[in-house]
């Protein structure tokens, strides 16, 4: 991926193996700006416009809906067609009342969702990694690119600070006040986001830690008692007794 240069378009043949693009058709494709999500794990909006929710026939009539509103990203209005959309995003298709989820799902790794209005004003974001800033207060890391700042009143005793890396954050839109905490543990619901068993759902029955993350491997029982492993890398919360968001039909 990096020959890519610093060309607005990418030759569909070097674009990720689950963008949803018929590469005999379009030689080129819209290489994502940068943003939030890295370009592997990312759909530019206009795919999603045009490939994905067909609500345009060709680029040009995508660019045209986008650049004038019609698509809102986390709440806010996205006019830049390469914009790079990823997991776990929402998507308003603005006056149309229709709201997505990105979720990874099996072998095409990232997919759309529907989802009711209410699901839309919020979104889960895995913490990926922490520090302690000025005056002891606590910045978290999140996996779509944002940062959210945990107050604490005594950084002797920083009782506020009650997350951990790799747990999960159900962040209100398109503000992000933290509504919960999904920690990373075993008993909770979790799906995989990446690897050979992308997009499976089950309880975490085991975590082995390694010594470094990716040598970390985790059990999970889907719901017909089967278990996968996968990488701690891989693995997202996303509720406690039950999943948070809606999944795919059949996945829970």
């Amino acid at each position: 991926m990096g020959s890519m240069g610093g060309s607005k378009h990418l030759k569909s043949i070097a674009a990720p193996r689950y963008w949803p693009i018929l590469r005999k058709e379009y030689k080129w494709v819209v290489k994502p700006s940068p943003g939030p999500h890295a370009i592997a794990r990312s759909i530019p909006l206009l795919l999603i416009a045009r490939d994905v929710l067909r609500l345009a026939k060709t680029g040009k009539e995508a660019r045209r809906l986008i650049s004038e509103g019609y698509f809102k990203i986390d709440g806010k209005v996205r006019r830049d067609y390469k914009f790079p959309v990823g997991m776990m995003d929402v998507i308003e298709v603005v006056g149309a009342n229709e709201y997505y989820r990105v979720v990874p799902v099996p072998t095409k790794v990232l997919d759309l969702v529907k989802i009711a209005k209410e699901e839309a004003s919020f979104k889960l974001v895995r913490i990926e990694d922490k520090t302690t800033v000025k005056n002891g207060h606590v910045q978290l890391n999140l996996h779509d690119g944002r940062n959210i700042l945990v107050r604490v009143s005594d950084p002797r005793n920083p009782v506020e600070d009650v997350y951990e890396t790799l747990g999960t954050l159900q962040v209100a839109l398109p503000g992000q006040e933290i509504l919960n905490y999904i920690p990373l543990k075993e008993g909770v619901v979790a799906i995989i986001s990446g690897g050979r068993n992308v997009g499976r759902v089950g309880r975490i029955v085991s975590i082995h830690r390694g010594m470094r993350r990716h040598r970390s491997i985790v059990t999970i029982e889907d719901k017909n008692g089967v278990k996968v492993q996968t990488s701690l890398d891989y693995i997202f919360p996303i509720g406690v007794e039950k999943p948070l968001i809606t999944l795919p039909e059949g996945a829970w």
